[in-house]
């Protein structure tokens, strides 16, 4: 393969693997969102004067907890995604230093 190839590959690696910790970090966003919701719902119970007022906001903590397991869920494929991306970015690099070298 052509240097120029090789860079090329190594740059869409790159985007890539920023692209998956962006991402990785909105998840994390999202899950500690959730979190924050679920205590302040929890807090609320506590002045809820009503059974319908407990069920909602018990309905809402469950549709919460499910968030929480789909973001987390979703950052543990992100982490293997990235770490196949800087596994490949790795061999790149090694082409790439190989190719230069020649």
């Amino acid at each position: 393969m052509s240097i120029m190839f090789t860079k090329a590959i190594i740059t869409r690696l790159q985007r890539e693997i920023a692209d998956i910790e962006t991402k990785t970090i909105n998840e994390k966003k999202k899950q500690e969102k959730a979190e924050s919701k679920i205590n302040q719902l929890q807090r609320d119970m506590k002045l809820s004067k009503t059974h319908s007022e407990l069920n909602n906001k018990m309905a809402r903590i469950n549709k919460l907890n499910e968030e929480i397991k789909n973001a987390k869920r979703s950052q543990i494929d992100l982490s293997k995604q990235l770490t196949t991306k800087k596994a490949s970015l790795k061999q790149h690099f090694d082409k790439e230093a190989k190719q230069e070298q020649q």
